[in-house]
């Protein structure tokens, strides 16, 4: 059965985490790495936990593992086996679960939220390689090379058993297409599909996000479609040109409104006023699906729920 509608048959609204690997660094990680927030798998991953209870205490239903930057190709860059990467791959959908699990046991009153989603976060082919391409997409490989890439990756972490998977922050649309194709191969799994837009209209690759909308609309595994990792003053655009090519739920959650230096790889100038608000009128705008990506946080998720759940 289909998790998001699932939720969104008893709520009107379903509240993602915020962001994961801004929040560790909050915590004094230093992801300066390629791996990213991968690295905490093997350095801290208690952390890890601890992150996706703040986020379910603040209201969240769904948690997005630690996962994102966690590829074979990252670990095996790092020394370790086949076999190593595989566990690290599969471990932030354990800690996840068991986060989930332990938080749910301590609700009273389960009829007022819903139980919490476990989703495996599958990250683009840029975030391999570290180097701001995934906020490009000009990655010269075709959608079987893509489709190559994402196989081993996406066969673990169904294996880890989560309640879906979240293809996220994909900056052109033959990543999105290759990732639908591999979805097919497990049919008894569901995923959403959330792009990366450069503007209101556009992934960061220039594609229109209306044409990969009524692409996927076709597809039965893709549970919801929708924008990430994006600035928040494009978000009411693009929701309405994902409705334009789709009639599935919508998932949107933009960045906080400040900037990313991929190269750096720091944060500067002012982030959005206001983002509790900005979420309520994307509600108003369509979306079903709201959270926060980067430099948001547990905070931003308990202000989301106060207008969304009362």
């Amino acid at each position: 059965m289909n998790p998001i509608n699932d939720i969104l048959n008893r709520f009107q609204t379903m509240i993602l985490d915020g962001a994961f690997a801004t929040e560790l660094e909050k915590r004094n990680c230093d992801l300066k790495d390629p791996l990213w927030s991968a690295k905490i798998l093997l350095e801290e991953p208690a952390l890890i936990g601890k992150v996706h209870h703040d986020y379910f205490a603040a209201g969240a239903d769904c948690a997005i593992t630690a996962s994102y930057q966690a590829t074979y190709e990252g670990f095996a860059a790092r020394g370790m086996s086949e076999t190593e990467a595989g566990d690290l791959i599969q471990l932030a959908v354990k800690i996840a679960r068991e986060a989930r699990d332990s938080f749910w046991a301590g609700v009273a009153d389960k009829t007022s939220r819903p139980r919490p989603l476990v989703a495996a976060s599958v990250g683009p082919y840029g975030a391999y390689l570290a180097d701001g391409s995934e906020y490009r997409g000009d990655y010269n490989l075709d959608e079987a090379q893509l489709m190559t890439f994402h196989r081993r990756r996406l066969q673990t972490l169904i294996s880890a058993t989560p309640d879906l998977l979240a293809c996220e922050t994909l900056p052109c649309f033959a990543e999105a297409r290759a990732l639908t194709r591999l979805l097919l191969e497990h049919p008894n799994n569901y995923a959403w599909i959330s792009f990366s837009a450069k503007d209101g209209l556009h992934t960061r690759n220039g594609e229109k996000v209306r044409d990969c909308a009524r692409w996927l609309d076709d597809y039965e595994q893709i549970a919801a479609i929708g924008i990430n990792c994006t600035e928040p003053q494009y978000v009411s655009s693009l929701i309405k040109e994902i409705k334009k090519g789709s009639s599935k739920p919508i998932i949107i959650y933009p960045n906080s409104g400040e900037q990313y230096d991929p190269i750096q790889k720091c944060w500067f100038a002012g982030g959005a006023a206001h983002f509790s608000s900005l979420a309520k009128s994307w509600f108003k705008d369509g979306a079903q699906i709201i959270g926060g990506c980067c430099r948001t946080g547990p905070e931003d998720i308990k202000e989301i729920c106060r207008w969304a759940r009362g």
